[in-house]
């Protein structure tokens, strides 16, 4: 079944409720709002916009060892357009592994699980169903503190995407047949700074790219998307 607005704000409030009772076994997490704008072009149409909303949060589990080890982390996302006629919804969980170079520095991969709800297509008065799609993603994360107290931020987080799972979308339409992967990226940049240790302020732009393979799958390039995201936010640390 595919969820509507009321299933993503149940998801969205199952996040925090998660990151707000989890403290109690982990080391310090954040949770944060992002509010943005989402540029989306499929195949050779113009590009269409909607604001955008993004509830986030990261837990670390486990702190770096004394010898070098690594941190344990773990979180997720739901992000809600103002317009999902035209644009993707979707959520992420993710765990991995985070680094400290030289105190400034950390360099994490994560293990992420994404699901994307595509919407239609159409063309010519006529409507194409686009299957929904479900990603295992690898992002390299690379932070940088720096600053007064270390309280200013940079992170730069970007994956290769591997060949998508389709989920059929509940439609009266007849979906379009699978189509197939060519190649795809994802990357993001953010900037912001820590206030007293207890909440934060960041700006964000991220780029996206799927490209599928002109076959029957794919008529008129019906797939392939590029994606846009320029939001800013506030969060809580705990």
């Amino acid at each position: 079944m595919k969820p509507g607005k009321a299933d993503f704000v149940r998801i969205g409030l199952f996040l925090l409720f998660s990151l707000a009772t989890v403290p109690a076994y982990s080391q310090r997490g954040n949770v944060g709002i992002d509010v943005g704008q989402v540029s989306d072009q499929f195949a050779a149409f113009s590009p269409v916009t909607a604001g955008l909303l993004d509830v986030n949060g990261e837990l670390t589990i486990k702190q770096p060892s004394k010898n070098g080890g690594p941190a344990i982390v773990a979180g997720g996302e739901v992000r809600v357009p103002s317009d999902s006629n035209d644009h993707a919804r979707e959520w992420a969980f993710y765990g991995g592994l985070a680094f400290a170079v030289h105190g400034n520095w950390s360099i994490g991969v994560d293990g992420q699980i994404r699901r994307i709800y595509m919407p239609v297509a159409t063309v010519g008065g006529q409507i194409f169903p686009r299957n929904n799609m479900e990603l295992f993603q690898l992002p390299l994360v690379v932070k940088y503190k720096f600053g007064p107290a270390k309280r200013a931020f940079f992170e730069a987080r970007g994956e290769p995407e591997f060949t998508p799972h389709f989920r059929t979308a509940v439609s009266t339409e007849v979906p379009l047949p699978n189509p197939g992967f060519d190649h795809g990226y994802t990357l993001r940049g953010s900037v912001g700074y820590t206030f007293n240790k207890w909440y934060y302020v960041r700006g964000s732009y991220e780029t996206r790219y799927f490209k599928f393979a002109p076959t029957e799958g794919n008529p008129n390039n019906l797939y392939n998307w590029k994606s846009n995201v320029i939001s800013g936010g506030v969060g809580l640390i705990f």
